[in-house]
């Protein structure tokens, strides 16, 4: 054998193969590794989105966090102020009250003062009368001298 004709031979089978696979093999390995290459890329851009919307997420996590922190101190704030209200309010009214019992055991006291000194004038009326009838040694007539009596308790 001639290596030349082997050379030649090896050399056109070896463009025969390359044709071949360039023709039948290489566009399905092509498409295989440009849809492998489209797959990571999207991939890598939905991660992209995803650290991008976990970055949103957060801040807005973040925000609301704040707000509810400022909506409860409010709250919180508001809730103080209507309790000192309430507090106020109850020592208004019991001060009020404390005031209408005071007024009210104060008039009692007054009125049993009047009745007491009432009792005290007709006591002294009384015991005048009993004095001056035994001063004068005869019985003193309360209904006649009623104006004298009368006299006598208001000087009293």
């Amino acid at each position: 054998m001639n290596i030349n004709v082997t050379l030649v031979g090896q050399t056109i089978m070896f463009f025969m193969f390359v044709w071949f696979c360039m023709k039948f093999v290489w566009p399905p390995i092509v498409n295989a590794l440009a849809a492998r290459k489209q797959l990571i890329a999207d991939g890598l851009a939905a991660g992209e989105r995803g650290k991008h919307e976990l970055e949103l997420a957060s801040k807005r996590s973040a925000e609301v966090l704040h707000d509810a922190k400022v909506k409860a101190s409010e709250i919180i704030a508001q809730a103080e102020k209507r309790s000192a209200q309430i507090v106020d309010e109850a020592k208004n009214a019991a001060k009020e009250e404390g005031d209408r019992m005071i007024a009210a055991a104060k008039a009692e006291v007054e009125q049993e003062l009047f009745r007491v000194k009432e009792a005290l004038r007709q006591q002294v009326a009384d015991l005048a009368v009993a004095g001056a009838e035994k001063i004068l040694r005869r019985e003193v007539d309360a209904k006649a001298h009623a104006e004298l009596l009368t006299a006598i308790k208001e000087q009293l």
